[in-house]
């Protein structure tokens, strides 16, 4: 069977890759006999390349080859990546994706193209990389009413995060690593500021609850305003901040869906979670929380889950596999500010320390004070008990006696 690989950038190269690295295996699975590359769209030349004969730079080549029966799209961004995988499942042909982007915003247009034309549109490595997790939603914990979703989405994020628990270093010294190491791009802008994991926890919170969510009408947080000073504090309350995507069922018809980062206690499932690496926390109501975890980048293990799908595909040449989900009405999504949660919080005296500490609990309630060696004599933090995340924005702007500096919602992850 052949297929065609839209974009030999990382991904898309990786893939070739790994389709001839492990042919053998591959042939003997996919039940079909040997998958090849046929053609490679990519604009640029590759002089020298191994597959260099396979290259074009004129979409229509793929789409017009009636030989090519799965198209692999690694091109990355929206456009003209949508235009291609649309008209490649219109012309019968299966679609595999890295592309998260593509998912996260036009995944039920796509998904809905694949179903009227009887071929299938898979995206595994779109989430995790080479973290099984979407195949296991919908296969191995489908007996399950998942109730909640979060997740350590975006290796760059927690990169920096690692260096900064563990090394002390500032953020700017941490990204600026992060870029020398090839983690973060030029503009790391989709992963600092949290559009990357965005995107991945809209896609799980959409197969898991059965409604698109689209990145827009997600509250999403980076990680540019944590500070040496809030992973002091954090520290001290035997916790870590991570960055986290977060997908919770609240009824039938509710869900809440957010990126932020996050207090998260040591010990518990998320916390040890380090470096490049994600995870993600899958809630059932049978099977309890399982945790799926790896290597969410990177050029091969991003294309091994590429090419489990190409498999499927060959697999299921003749018929589709079963994932759909309606598209999302604008009732579908809890308000942020309406979901409860505990907070962190770190502010400027205005008064003494007392007195600003007895306005605090008049207007919040118990809080639990941190500090460390080193610690501005200046500054006060303390983590909150639970209440609604309105409750405690009011609560917080009607205090007179601190300056707010940060505020960072503490889980039970």
């Amino acid at each position: 069977m052949y297929l065609a690989v839209m974009g030999y950038g990382t991904v898309g190269s990786g893939v070739v890759e790994v389709l001839n690295m492990n042919k053998t295996q591959i042939a003997q699975r996919s039940t079909v006999g040997k998958l090849e590359v046929k053609q490679i769209l990519d604009l640029r030349d590759f002089p020298g390349d191994p597959n260099e004969s396979k290259f074009t730079k004129d979409f229509k080549d793929i789409l017009s080859d009636e030989d090519i029966k799965i198209v692999v799209e690694t091109m990355g961004g929206l456009h003209p990546a949508f235009e291609f995988v649309s008209d490649c499942l219109k012309a019968g042909k299966h679609v595999v994706t890295s592309n998260k982007e593509l998912v996260a915003k036009k995944g039920y247009e796509l998904i809905e193209l694949a179903k009227s034309n009887n071929v299938n549109f898979l995206f595994e490595a779109a989430v995790g990389g080479g973290i099984p997790v979407i195949r296991p939603i919908e296969q191995c914990l489908a007996a399950n009413d998942i109730t909640e979703i979060a997740g350590i989405l975006n290796g760059t994020t927690n990169f920096i995060l690692t260096m900064m628990i563990e090394k002390n270093m500032t953020f700017d010294d941490a990204l600026k690593l992060a870029q020398e190491k090839g983690y973060a791009e030029k503009d790391p802008t989709a992963d600092i500021e949290g559009f990357d994991a965005c995107r991945k926890i809209c896609i799980l919170a959409t197969l898991a609850f059965g409604k698109h969510i689209y990145p827009e009408s997600v509250s999403t947080q980076g990680i540019t305003k944590i500070s040496l000073k809030d992973i002091a504090y954090v520290n001290a309350y035997d916790s870590v901040i991570k960055l986290l995507g977060v997908a919770k069922k609240i009824s039938d018809k509710k869900t809440f869906v957010a990126v932020y980062p996050a207090v998260i206690k040591n010990g518990s499932q998320l916390s040890s979670v380090s470096d490049v690496f994600n995870a993600v926390l899958i809630r059932g109501n049978a099977v309890g929380d399982v945790v799926f975890y790896g290597q969410g980048a990177g050029k091969l293990p991003t294309a091994s889950a590429v090419v489990a799908d190409v498999i499927d595909c060959a697999r299921n040449d003749e018929k589709r596999k079963p994932i759909f989900w309606e598209d999302a009405g604008e009732d579908d999504l809890v308000i942020s500010e309406l979901s409860e949660t505990a907070v962190y919080i770190r502010a400027k005296l205005k008064a003494e320390k007392d007195s600003a500490v007895a306005e605090i609990e008049e207007k919040i309630g118990r809080i639990e004070l941190l500090t460390y060696d080193g610690a501005e004599k200046d500054e006060i933090a303390f983590i909150t008990e639970r209440k609604s995340e309105k409750e405690l924005k009011d609560a917080i702007n009607s205090i007179g006696e601190i300056e707010t500096i940060s505020v960072i919602r503490v889980t039970d992850y």
